[in-house]
């Protein structure tokens, strides 16, 4: 095992960590938005402005970048995108070597 394959299991881990903090925020911010859950449960309020608060710096340029689409909000797509090229290319760079 060399260099590249420990940077790639790594980067990999931190990639999923991230897609799962997105489908989080986005679940959770379904259900406020539907109503399916009080945005007053405190406990699940916090959960949402925390993961908002981790994931704020790096869906804020992305979010710079993008043309405004309304209510629809792109950027963690984007982001999930962007960091499943960044896998593709360490893997590639990885077996490579």
């Amino acid at each position: 095992m060399n260099g590249l394959d420990v940077l790639y299991d790594i980067v990999r881990l931190l990639t999923n960590a991230f897609v799962m903090l997105i489908i989080i925020q986005f679940v959770i911010g379904l259900l406020f938005t539907f109503n399916v859950i009080s945005p007053s449960n405190d406990f699940l309020r916090q959960v949402y402005e925390s993961i908002n608060r981790l994931l704020d710096p790096v869906l804020r340029p992305i979010r710079n970048v993008m043309p405004s689409t309304g209510a629809i909000d792109f950027s963690p797509l984007v982001l999930i995108l962007l960091l499943q090229i960044v896998l593709i290319v360490i893997g590639s760079l990885a077996s490579a070597y």
